[in-house]
């Protein structure tokens, strides 16, 4: 054979399906990885309790590691170049917020919340099945950009129609069955932002009118903008929402910033949001008092009424240490109604100590960074600020939570996403690592298409030498 049959021969070898396979390979074993650190945490919450591994122990490994298995089967499938960390991060995520929530039913036996967890588990498996294995192209939801908006606009007003709960407008709640609507339109929203930034990114970089050192773009670019801010402060006000309406308005804000490149826009964003929460912060007396609780968190201790809250939530904190009092040893139920919600980070944070908790954040970082990484390595606008959108609703999330809970910033009311008692939340958050999946398999395979025109350009440079005389073919 000569050296153009050769070069013909390498070209057509299959080395792409072998990084993709590899990939998979790597996605597995970090599943199995995930389940047994998962049953492990299981295990330690009953012989801390009571000296013996809980009779569950090997239903919840099993319930558990079939759900991932299922899951991976579809990414394998319909998947096969994406990113092979998001999913084993979901599977651990999930494992641990079933953990936790297990470990503060025992101290609470007529509420158990474990059994309708694992419930809320499956369907957002399900779902993650469901969107991997439909959903062939992202560009496809760029399509119902409008219909996403419209869905999100009736979803975040339906709770208004029904009656607060503890305080907030942001749930409906049906003969016992209770859904969170905003979960689900974060997602729809941060579709349509994609979609409307993707089109008009230009206009919004380029063109306006300059006032002061900032260029305005023209008022029919504007007003969605000014709409969407409007509609972040109607939530707060009409909902008692501050944890949804920060997160987005924050969402758009970072997609402004990543479709134009301007960071005036950042420094607009913070300002509207400033003026916006401190404006309802005075007027709102839910929003208010919460404020005050950030301000002044021991002040009903210096009043005889005992800890709120979020002291409750600090002397946790405190109890853990550096390492923890040790999985089910903790006394964060102390905190309340909220423990196994807003505040179940208190817990990870006294039972597993500041060493932990930085390693849960930092979990949730790579999650982030594995979005971004994906935005970064997609061609299309679209699917790079989709990308970028949906990784930055669970850092906003995460953001959010933690420091409401260790006193940074005010209390939201926000679920810590997968580790939290919701249904909502983590039926939403499985969406989110399924289409995150979908994107970086796109990136991949854009990638990989990218790479063989380049291979077959310089095959055929090669070629066309090879036959201009300086070698026979």
């Amino acid at each position: 054979m000569t050296k153009a049959g050769t070069t013909v021969a390498a070209a057509q070898t299959p080395a792409p399906a072998v990084r993709l396979n590899r990939r998979r390979g790597i996605e597995l074993a970090l599943i199995v990885l995930a389940v047994l650190l998962s049953v492990y945490g299981y295990c330690a919450v009953g012989l801390a309790r009571y000296g013996a591994v809980p009779p569950g122990a090997a239903g919840y490994g099993a319930g558990l590691g079939v759900l991932a298995l299922v899951a991976h089967i579809a990414v394998r499938v319909r998947a096969p170049g994406a990113d092979p960390l998001p999913l084993p991060i979901g599977v651990l995520l999930n494992g641990l917020g079933l953990v936790l929530i297990y470990r503060l039913d025992l101290e609470t036996p007529g509420d158990r919340a474990a059994p309708a967890q694992l419930v809320w588990s499956t369907l957002g498996v399900g779902l993650f099945i469901v969107v991997v294995l439909l959903l062939r192209d992202h560009r496809v939801l760029q399509r119902y950009a409008y219909v996403c908006v419209a869905a999100a606009l009736v979803l975040l007003t339906l709770p208004i129609l029904f009656p607060a709960v503890n305080g907030a407008r942001i749930w409906i709640r049906i003969a016992g069955f209770s859904i969170q609507p905003g979960e689900f339109a974060k997602v729809l929203l941060a579709v349509f932002f994609a979609a409307y930034l993707a089109a008009n990114r230009t206009a919004l970089a380029y063109s306006g009118r300059r006032v002061w050192w900032i260029l305005l773009p023209t008022g029919r670019v504007l007003g969605p903008i000014v709409a969407i801010w409007l509609l972040s402060v109607g939530v707060l006000v009409l909902e008692r929402d501050l944890g949804t309406s920060l997160l987005f308005f924050g969402l758009f804000v970072v997609l402004l910033y990543v479709s134009t490149g301007r960071t005036g826009w950042i420094a607009v964003g913070l300002l509207l949001a400033v003026l916006g929460a401190v404006a309802v912060g005075w007027l709102e007396p839910h929003v208010h008092g919460r404020v005050e609780d950030w301000l002044h968190p021991f002040a009903t201790i210096d009043a005889g009424q005992g800890p709120n809250q979020l002291a409750q939530s600090l002397f946790a904190f405190a109890a853990g240490g550096v390492l923890g009092t040790g999985l089910g040893l903790g006394h964060s139920i102390l905190i309340g109604f909220a423990v196994k919600s807003d505040f179940i980070l208190a817990t990870a944070g006294e039972e597993l100590g500041l060493a932990g908790l930085s390693a849960i954040i930092l979990v949730y970082a790579l999650l982030v960074e594995r979005g971004y990484r994906a935005g970064l390595a997609l061609r299309d606008p679209f699917g790079s600020l989709l990308a970028v959108g949906l990784a930055s609703i669970l850092a906003l999330q995460v953001f959010v939570i933690a420091g409401g809970v260790t006193g940074l910033i005010p209390l939201t009311g926000m679920a810590m996403p997968f580790l939290a008692q919701g249904g909502s939340s983590v039926v939403t958050n499985w969406a989110i690592v399924a289409l995150l999946i979908r994107l970086s398999d796109s990136a991949r395979r854009q990638h990989d298409r990218q790479h063989d025109g380049q291979h077959e350009r310089r095959h055929d440079g090669q070629y066309a030498g090879q036959c201009d005389g300086r070698e026979t073919p």
